[in-house]
């Protein structure tokens, strides 16, 4: 597992029947990955569900990885 890195900003382009999505950390490293819509309304739907979660007031940093 290598180490939790700050994220940059997220780019998105459809490619064909996916969708194509480019992470971008801090250092400048790029991940692209391609999704199907199933799975970017899937992805929507949790990060929905932790906007509107409580914040955790001891959370000073990113989650741990899966």
């Amino acid at each position: 597992m290598s180490a939790i890195k700050i994220l940059a900003r997220i780019l998105t382009a459809r490619v064909g029947p996916h969708i194509e999505l480019a992470v971008e950390t801090e250092s400048g490293e790029v991940l692209k990955v391609l999704a199907t819509e199933d799975q970017i309304d899937r992805l929507v739907d949790e990060l929905d569900d932790i906007l509107n979660s409580p914040a955790d007031p001891e959370d000073d940093g990113p989650p741990q990885a899966a």
